[in-house]
């Protein structure tokens, strides 16, 4: 499954980037979460794991560079793609330094030009996942880390929060 968290302070782009989203990104099971407010995206961030983070560059509560910068110390896997006016280059330059963005989307963004962007962003986290995953085979087999740790790991990129235990006083496990 390929999860997409969308941020946009406009309803009506975020709905159009998703129907343009569904009919021509060509992924079996797609997941897409809108987000009119920055907050309450990085909330979300914290609770679970997206592959893919589109985000306006100009909102009213943050900007879309320190909505991304934050983004990336949550979840340092998910690509990142600024989407913005091509009148702010500069604001956008700096986001691609400062929150490691991927690409950048104009807005109104081309069809084709969206997917190509989308397949090799796709490509990019593929590729850091599957290195990371090497890199932790490499220290199993060196005793730096054992396979239960790898798999906590593992399943802790998937859904954040789903290694940690709340414990009572008494010993009892809480449940959220």
């Amino acid at each position: 499954m390929r999860r997409f968290l969308l941020v946009d302070d406009e309803i009506n782009v975020l709905h159009a980037l998703q129907r343009t989203l569904r009919h021509h990104v060509h992924e079996k099971d797609l997941h897409i979460e809108l987000f009119t407010e920055p907050q309450k995206a990085l909330e979300r961030c914290v609770e679970a794991a997206f592959d893919l983070v589109i985000s306006d560059y100009r909102m009213p509560e943050i900007n879309g560079v320190d909505f991304l910068k934050t983004v990336k110390l949550i979840q340092p896997d998910a690509v990142r793609l600024m989407l913005s006016a091509s009148s702010e280059l500069q604001g956008v330059l700096n986001a691609v330094n400062e929150a490691e963005v991927f690409r950048y989307i104009t807005k109104p963004w081309q069809v084709q030009e969206l997917e190509d962007i989308i397949r090799l962003a796709f490509a990019h986290h593929d590729k850091v996942l599957e290195d990371r995953s090497l890199a932790d085979q490499m220290r199993v087999q060196r005793g730096e880390m054992s396979a239960q740790e790898v798999e906590a790991k593992r399943l802790e990129e998937q859904e954040p929060g789903i290694t940690k235990v709340n414990w009572g006083p008494d010993g009892s496990v809480y449940l959220d």
